[in-house]
């Protein structure tokens, strides 16, 4: 298939403040926004005395940008005020990550603005520096060489969004992150999930990046053999990596095929003449199209020769009429197509009709809009445009990923008239002596994380792993040095915690304090490893109070040796007669009584060795 992909990392930074201004990086309720503020952006020229063609299709669309504020957000995210300085925290952040990829910084940290034409900025651009350059990745298909690293401005985020215009809440606006493109040296799905993995890696190493949903995202750039570069943006998932790729290459492979299907038929560019067929449907039972005549109108265009191909599969579920829609949609909302009639009540007789008023042939193709006469007439002309890209082959565009792996069309490519550089924000000079300081604190990589965790406490790769990738490595490192059991300590930060989470316990109240009190405990022989649970459900609930006092209230205090045995000396002689009926069978049930009356205060071994000691000694006197 002659298959060239590559990829673009997109990381937030976990810096206390954000990019370009002094505010927190952290996120907020919408309930809680102080303000709103509405914008339109306004098409211009560039610096470079050119015109952005993505920023020219959306101007077309004529959006509102409504945004929400917070007490936590200020006049830099607003667009009323100048940018601060680089923030130097996310700089060394960026730098450090640069430096685990074997990646060369520049002398001189140079901010660009980079045109933004879907209102995610309020300024209509993102400033973006770039960082370094020339690094490289060794897979077993080949090295992967990493293009460029940038330190960015994270966009606001996306809160709701219909035809007439887009809901951004501004807190994540701002966030530093770092953006790592690989060059196109990829060259199977697999190359690229292993890539992908290894760049995230580096960058949970470093500690310093935010964790959870929507803090990393993919954007893969994919081509083939007389196909073009189409880039799709938003893979949250590493898992979803492979199948995208092998669907925008089924994608490609299948346009280029209605491509010759079009050549061979011997298909022309399709004539911008869009005509009114509303009488057509003058006494239409089909509900959308009546609700839609009653003020406006119903305006349709001959596609010539794309009759049959209008509705031919291009990735599993989605259609090239779905190529054409995509386009549609950015101004109206519905839009018919002949391959699918009759259909949605309309009757064979309206689309004769049809056929005889555009004066269609039976292998052309219609498509009618209803509508707004002046929405209907874009919607249509973007169509248009669709179908003449689709007798040259692929076009060059940017798609968003879909759930099920398919993508579906954002906007053209963007040229390069959308960077220019940046006036408000002055260079930052990255000096030997900045390089080297932080060459000599690069951190431990996960995966030798993982090999010293095994080494040193003697855990299985499973747990090593688990521990070695989670946010609180640290923790276990210091807990480590109380002497308690590692196997202990790893599942209760991984999946005790997990398990509290699920039943609604608030675990991130939970503070390193309250974890290094529960285990000094344990060292201690102040408690048993079964009453954890408890005890850290109680600390979330209360997290003012501290591991020693809350043990003590919940009556969780280890047993003594004696005091077990005593309670094991009573049991084994009240159930004589029943140890004598089962022998040793009769361990797990009376260990379940013992276990009732006990639990979370002694250790459940101590019990069972006591236990079974007992019974040995009864059934010996029977």
């Amino acid at each position: 298939m002659g298959l060239k992909a590559g990829l673009e990392i997109h990381q937030q930074l976990d810096t206390k403040r954000k990019l370009f201004c002094n505010c927190p990086t952290e996120l907020r309720s919408t309930s809680e926004s102080t303000y709103e503020m509405c914008r339109h952006l306004q098409i211009a020229e560039s610096e470079l005395g050119e015109i952005d063609r993505a920023a020219l299709e959306e101007a077309q669309v004529k959006r509102r940008f409504i945004y929400k504020g917070y007490d936590t957000t200020c006049l830099v995210e607003n667009d009323e005020s100048p940018p601060l300085p680089l923030n130097p925290e996310a700089l060394d952040i960026a730098l450090e990550v640069a430096l685990l990829l074997d990646m060369v910084p520049v002398d001189e940290v140079h901010t660009m603005r980079k045109i933004v034409i879907d209102g995610s900025n309020t300024a209509g651009f993102q400033r973006t520096a770039f960082v370094a350059s020339d690094g490289k990745i060794s897979t077993d298909e080949g090295i992967v060489h990493i293009d460029t690293l940038c330190l960015e401005e994270e966009a606001a985020q996306k809160i709701s969004e219909d035809v007439g215009g887009v809901v951004y809440s501004l807190d994540r606006l701002g966030i530093p992150l770092v953006e790592i493109a690989t060059k196109a040296d990829i060259t199977t799905p697999q190359q690229a999930r292993i890539v992908a993995e290894h760049l995230g890696m580096i960058l949970r190493s470093t500690g310093k990046v935010k964790r959870g949903i929507g803090t990393i995202r993919q954007d893969i750039n994919i081509s083939i053999a007389e196909g073009a570069r189409v880039e799709i943006k938003g893979v949250q998932t590493l898992g979803m990596i492979g199948t995208i790729i092998e669907r925008e290459v089924l994608r490609q492979v299948n346009l280029l095929k209605i491509k010759d299907e079009l050549k061979r038929r011997g298909a022309k560019h399709v004539k911008t003449e869009i005509i009114d067929v509303s009488d057509v449907f003058a006494s239409t039972q089909c509900s959308m199209i009546k609700k839609a005549l009653k003020n406006n109108a119903v305006l349709a265009v001959k596609l010539t020769s794309f009759g049959g191909l209008v509705g031919r599969e291009i990735q599993p579920g989605r259609q090239f009429w779905d190529e054409l829609s995509d386009r549609a949609k950015r101004f109206v909302g519905r839009v018919f197509h002949t391959d699918e009639l009759p259909g949605y009540g309309m009757t064979n007789a309206e689309i004769t009709k049809l056929k005889k008023k555009v004066h269609a042939a039976p292998d052309d193709g219609i498509i009618f809009v209803a509508g707004e006469r002046s929405k209907a007439n874009l919607a249509l002309n973007a169509i248009i445009q669709r179908a003449n890209e689709a007798l040259e082959g692929i076009p060059e565009e940017t798609r968003k990923a879909l759930e099920d792996g398919n993508s579906a069309y954002m906007r053209p490519l963007p040229g390069a008239a959308r960077m220019y550089p940046e006036t408000d924000v002055l260079p930052v000079p990255i000096s030997k002596e900045l390089v080297k300081k932080i060459q000599r604190s690069l951190p431990e990589l996960l995966h030798e994380r993982k090999e010293r965790y095994i080494r040193e406490y003697g855990l299985n790769d499973e747990l090593a792993g688990l521990i070695a990738c989670s946010e609180r490595a640290p923790l276990f490192e210091r807990i480590m040095t109380l002497g308690v059991s590692p196997t202990l300590v790893v599942r209760t930060l991984t999946a005790t915690i997990s398990e509290l989470s699920k039943d609604g316990v608030p675990v991130q109240l939970l503070t390193e304090q309250h974890f290094i009190g529960v285990f000094e405990l344990i060292s201690a022989n102040k408690m048993a490893k079964e009453g954890i649970p408890s005890l850290l459900r109680a600390l979330a609930t209360k997290p003012s109070k501290t591991a020693s006092t809350t043990v003590s209230e919940l009556g969780l205090e280890t047993l003594s040796k004696e005091d077990i045995e005593k309670l094991i000396i009573e049991i084994v002689e009240s159930k004589r007669d029943f140890i004598k009926e089962r022998g040793t069978d009769a361990v797990k049930p009376l260990m379940g009584l013992i276990m009732e009356q006990v639990r979370g205060k002694v250790d459940g071994e101590l019990v069972s060795t006591v236990l079974k000691e007992k019974i040995a000694k009864a059934m010996g006197e029977v």
